[in-house]
């Protein structure tokens, strides 16, 4: 467009209008950000494979999830409380090999990649940084590290929990959010599959969300999470009608193994399993490390700081909300059963990961630069905790590769006593050893009986069979007249007997005729 100007004389000339000027443009990074999501999911799977992997063995509960769909090894049986979610996700390696190491690198990967995904779930929630460092928190817990390659089902019960609260909390927030519609009810299924009362838990705080809360009213996303709820926990529910009686017999026997579901406080049993304590059952030892349980107790304050961050970024949901579903899923294992597992908190901590790394961040970085003095102070914290996670995890892995020593030593034993596969194995450590010895496992008592007494001797008179029975204790009724036979002279057998049943005796061939 042309401007006109006058000059003297009253005459207007026009000219041409100058450039616009452009703002001047922002520089060009020749330098990618990096996928700091990514990083942390790698970083986990390398710590596993450098930390755990090497060496460890599979224990009791791995044994009895692995032997559903190992190649070589009959099923052990499956006590009403299991759900098959975790051997799913193995089958594919057990269907190739029976190497426990290949099945070790594989859960390693996969855990590194379910971390990574959990978090991206997030990202239009939190900063990267925020879901970076709270990832790290959860990573390098020694619970989290020794059980990312493990068959087990809790880890990624957490990383389902993380999930569906991520994806709840954009579809609330964004109703044009698809991925997330489609997440949520994907999310639960996991966690159902896995573990199906945990599912329940973790919908409780959700569902009445979407239902209490005027700015999140949206009735559609409880049907969401039902539907992702039932999906998931089908196998469980039809497994209970064709084995167990009935969806309510399969929840009273899983009670009755667990020692009953009701008021028990079970909070100093979780603390003191925190020294690398596998399962705490009953839970009546010495409290040696409280250094161990100190991250337990700062983790209510520092929750407290994340809150206080998010509120004062004006993003309050994103920690309240992922705290209040810690606290649902966490209710079960701190208050109503009379053990504990370090394992079963993982998907509270996962959860209560995003708001202690939003208000560390917040305690070292205010106003987005770095305060040296909080900066080294926190360094100097998190190195003393990366410590003592290190040490415990040391520890545990330790006492796993002698575990599986002992346990490859007595199953070498039994093959040279003749118990060579197809075997039975009943007693004392039988379902753990049965897999080793590639024999199979039936208890006659306790939570995994699948055979009456009187079974044994049958048993006996078609495959070889073992009865395994502790330093200190009588050989059972069933095995009067069974020959004793010394196991192996390791750590954990040391002074244990295989009895074995009377050879069974071969018909005498008649005398030849004499002429």
């Amino acid at each position: 467009m042309e401007e006109s100007r006058s000059v003297p004389g009253g005459r207007a000339v026009r000219t041409a209008p100058a450039p616009a000027r452009r703002p001047p443009a922002a520089p060009r990074s020749p330098i990618r950000p990096l996928p700091w999501l990514a990083l942390t999911g790698a970083a986990f799977t390398l710590l596993q494979l450098v930390l755990v992997v090497p060496g460890t063995g599979l224990g009791w509960d791995e044994t009895v999830y692995a032997s559903q769909v190992a190649r070589d090894v009959p099923a052990a049986f499956f006590s009403a409380p299991r759900a098959r979610g975790i051997t799913y996700l193995i089958a594919p390696v057990t269907a190739l090999t029976s190497s426990t190491t290949a099945l070790r690198l594989a859960l390693a990967v996969l855990s590194g990649v379910g971390l990574w995904a959990a978090l991206r779930v997030w990202r239009p929630l939190l900063p990267t940084r925020v879901l970076a460092l709270g990832g790290a928190l959860f990573a390098t817990l020694w619970i989290t590290l020794y059980y990312g390659p493990q068959v087990m089902p809790n880890l990624w019960t957490a990383y389902g929990a993380l999930a569906a609260t991520g994806c709840f909390l954009r579809a609330v927030q964004d109703r044009t959010d698809r991925r997330a519609l489609a997440g949520l009810p994907l999310a639960v299924a996991v966690v159902a599959l896995m573990r199906p009362p945990d599912a329940g838990w973790l919908v409780l705080v959700p569902a009445a969300a979407a239902l209490a809360v005027p700015r999140w009213r949206r009735p559609a996303l409880v049907l969401l999470m039902a539907g992702g709820l039932l999906l998931g926990a089908a196998d469980w529910v039809i497994e209970a009608y064709t084995h167990y009686g009935g969806l309510f017999a399969r929840l009273h026997r899983a009670a009755e193994i667990q020692g009953g579901i009701g008021w028990n406080l079970a909070v100093d049993d979780q603390i003191r399993s925190l020294d690398g304590r596998g399962l705490c059952r009953p839970c009546d030892v010495p409290w040696t490390h409280p250094v161990t349980a100190v991250w337990f107790f700062a983790l209510p304050l520092l929750t407290a700081v994340g809150i206080r961050a998010a509120v004062r970024a004006r993003r309050p949901a994103t920690a309240l909300l992922p705290t209040a579903v810690a606290l649902a899923t966490a209710v079960p294992y701190l208050f109503l059963i009379d053990y504990a597992a370090p394992r079963f908190l993982l998907p509270a901590y996962a959860l209560l990961s995003l708001p202690v790394a939003d208000g560390l961040w917040r305690l070292v970085a205010p106003e987005g630069r770095l305060r040296p003095r909080a900066t080294a102070l926190l360094a100097a914290a998190l190195a003393a905790h990366l410590a003592v996670q290190c040490a415990v995890l040391t520890g545990n892995t330790a006492r796993n590769r002698h575990m599986r020593q002992d346990f490859t030593a007595a199953a070498t034993a039994l093959h040279a006593m003749g118990v060579r596969p197809p075997c039975v194995l009943s007693g004392d450590h039988a379902v753990q050893l049965a897999y080793y010895a590639g024999c199979a496992s039936r208890q006659t008592a306790g939570p995994d009986a699948s055979a009456a007494p009187r079974e044994l001797p049958a048993e006996a008179a078609r495959r070889p069979v073992a009865l395994l029975v502790p330093p200190s204790a009588a050989p059972p009724t069933v095995a009067r007249g069974w020959r004793p036979v010394p196991l192996a002279d390791t750590g954990t057998f040391r002074g244990y007997r295989a009895y074995l049943p009377p050879a069974p005796r071969t018909p005498t061939a008649p005398a030849p005729a004499t002429r």
